[in-house]
């Protein structure tokens, strides 16, 4: 039997993530026109600020969507409500305060899905975890935004109502409200994405694959055991791909022809096993068996990239370089699993 690769819970958080992508965009939108249509350079400080974050946050959201690794596209009720938005964002109808009130509801929903996705990787699997650690960031900023907004829908509330100025405090408040936020954040802020690395990246990929397979080992129920090997089988096969086209070309004329081949050859094997494992029983001990001799070849594989490999590009490539070449890596991933889930429909 072939085994299926889809599982409908990983399915039903990609698509939040797709929601996430759509929404983050609107509001990158919205506070575009924000800054054109206020007239109160403290505010307009505080939307610059607010932009610069989200413009950075979706490219986080874009590389949690990549180390996923499962696609799908926005619920249609998102597209709608996205649609109407931005209609009433362009439109007159609305005064300044009823557009920035719009855009804190934004934020609450953007605040709320990402939690949402956070809470449901907790039950589904340490892999998706591991795989969405960098949405801290994008979740934790969301809500000190939605603190900075409170303050700016005071201080356009009192002036529409009063035509005064609100008094003083308000700002110290919000200070104290994201100074707040930071300190629960600690650690759990990850790094932003464009300070990653080729070896940042990949690294993340065998996290993740490492967790898959100890989630496989931790369990005989075959359900769970299809679900575990429908991700890493996505997941390795994008990933092997994306290095050979990207990686190892770039890599072989300092790391060496000989050492080079050798990391296409194993993956070349990783292949043929991943398609007998995806047309056999994984309630079987055979399964498990060919499951324990993939995993001693990926950590042999793991091993010599994360040792030799890392060093060579640290010694011939600089910062940008190996900086560019994660970006390069996450796009060949991105089209890789776009075609995928094409091919499925």
């Amino acid at each position: 039997m072939v085994m299926s690769l889809d599982d409908t819970k990983r399915l039903a958080i990609a698509s939040k993530l797709a929601d996430m992508k759509e929404v983050q965009n609107l509001i990158i939108a919205n506070e575009q026109k924000l800054l054109s249509a206020c007239p109160d350079q403290e505010i307009c400080d505080r939307f610059r600020d607010m932009l610069s974050d989200d413009q950075k946050n979706l490219g986080i959201l874009d590389t949690v969507m990549v180390q996923y690794g499962v696609r799908s596209e926005p619920q249609e009720t998102v597209k709608k409500m996205v649609e109407k938005i931005q209609h009433m964002m362009q439109g007159s109808e609305l005064n300044l305060y009823e557009k920035v009130f719009q855009h804190e509801l934004l934020k609450h929903q953007q605040v709320m899905t990402g939690l949402l996705i956070h809470k449901a990787a907790q039950v589904v699997g340490a892999d998706i975890e591991a795989a969405i650690t960098p949405l801290n960031t994008v979740n934790f900023e969301n809500r000190a935004h939605q603190e900075q907004l409170k303050g700016i829908l005071e201080v356009l509330g009192v002036r529409e109502l009063t035509g005064q100025e609100p008094k003083q405090g308000i700002w110290a408040r919000v200070q104290d409200a994201v100074a707040a936020l930071s300190g629960v954040a600690g650690s759990a802020i990850s790094r932003t994405d464009d300070e990653m690395n080729i070896q940042d990246v990949i690294r993340m990929d065998h996290n993740k694959v490492n967790m898959l397979f100890m989630q496989i080992e931790s369990t005989d129920d075959p359900k769970k055991i299809q679900e575990y090997f429908g991700q890493m089988y996505k997941d390795l096969s994008v990933h092997a791909e994306a290095e050979e086209q990207v990686v190892y070309p770039t890599v072989r004329p300092f790391y060496g022809e000989h050492d080079t081949q050798e990391l296409f050859d194993e993956q070349a094997q990783m292949k043929v096993i991943l398609e007998q494992l995806k047309s056999m029983n994984p309630a079987t001990s055979q399964f498990k068996s060919e499951i324990r001799r993939l995993k001693e070849m990926i950590m042999d594989h793991v091993r010599q990239e994360e040792s030799t490999m890392f060093a060579a590009i640290r010694n011939n490539c600089s910062s940008e370089q190996q900086e560019q070449l994660a970006t390069q890596f996450k796009t060949a991933k991105s089209q890789l699993q776009e075609r995928m889930a094409s091919a499925k429909k």
